[in-house]
């Protein structure tokens, strides 16, 4: 309870940032450390860093990323392109009155720090990026034809595509069984939802580090704003490779932090453990200072390890 006290100290406020208008949680005085989050997640999945990185003399914001939460929600897929999201991002660190800062990102999130970092270099100080290692495009294949030669229709991000499907099944099924199963989600293997079958387990528990209370919150957010806007996010990824075209070979040249749990599914796709141990990862952010993979965790760890992500953030962004 004195953690859920302290989250009550964390600041809200409403900018207009891109065109758009922007929820963003804040606490503290200092350098900024801007978190971003993933899917299914809201700025809500950085109560711990913010109040400890708050403790700690940095000011640490987190935004509800464009399609979630108390943030505008576009209805067009095409208003969801990585250029619009890392465009948001450029404009709240203006807002902020910030010439750079820290950046740390998880899962979707993750994907949106590193372009951040391909795009506008120059806005970020350092990164520790979590879950989702650095993806160069491939010239030759679109992600989406590769996804589905690699896992087949039934991956989620394939299942995803089609506009108004998985929004009937997640209301059919409810927004807190659909949120419970994505963070109760504890395996290497591929996620894949068979179509008219996902999410069949009614009874599917809650992991230790989310309460009722955590739940009620993220549900109470995802009813308001439905899913529409973080699936656009997996709709627009062929339309995030055209647009890219012409960062294609470019590298990430900010210090970076990588951190990663044994058991997420990302780290165990194939070649991507080769990837990030064998001089891959290395050769495409040549400023990349350590890879941290945590054992015996999972996806979410952001909020399953809150303490030691927080000492890890803080470790490396005290060298700047």
């Amino acid at each position: 309870m004195e953690g859920a006290d302290q989250w009550k100290e964390i600041e809200h406020r409403m900018l207009q940032v891109n065109g758009i208008t922007m929820h963003i949680a804040e606490k503290g005085e200092g350098q900024v450390v801007l978190l971003i989050h993933g899917f299914p997640e809201l700025w809500y999945t950085w109560r711990h860093q913010i109040v400890a990185l708050a403790a700690r003399g940095y000011r640490a914001v987190a935004p509800d990323l464009r399609g979630f939460g108390d943030t505008d929600v576009p209805p067009s897929v095409s208003s969801y392109t990585i250029l619009h999201i890392v465009g948001d991002l450029v404009a709240l660190i203006d807002a902020l009155g910030q010439d750079q800062v820290f950046v740390v990102g998880h899962d979707w999130g993750a994907s949106v720090a590193w372009n951040l970092c391909l795009f506008r270099p120059d806005k970020v100080k350092a990164l520790v990026n979590t879950s989702v290692q650095f993806s160069p495009r491939n010239p030759a294949r679109k992600p989406l034809e590769s996804m589905r030669f690699g896992f087949g229709d039934d991956y989620y991000i394939c299942r995803f595509q089609e506009h108004g499907e998985a929004e009937a099944q997640f209301a059919r099924l409810g927004t807190a069984l659909v949120l419970k199963n994505f963070f109760a989600y504890f395996s290497p293997k591929p996620l894949v939802f068979p179509k008219d079958r996902c999410f069949d387990d009614s009874n599917i528990s809650l992991p230790p580090w989310l309460s009722e209370e955590d739940m009620n919150y993220f549900s109470s957010k995802f009813d308001k704003s439905g899913f529409t806007g973080g699936l656009n996010y997996y709709r627009a990824i062929d339309l995030n490779w055209e647009l890219t075209a012409a960062w294609t070979g470019s590298k990430i040249k900010v210090p970076v932090k990588f951190i990663i749990g044994d058991l997420d599914l990302t780290y165990n796709y194939p070649g991507v453990q080769d990837y990030i141990h064998k001089g891959g990862f290395k050769k495409d952010v040549p400023f990349l200072d350590e890879v941290v993979v945590m054992k015996d965790v999972g996806h979410f760890l952001i909020e399953e390890k809150p303490d030691e992500i927080t000492d890890h953030i803080c470790n490396f962004i005290s060298k700047f």
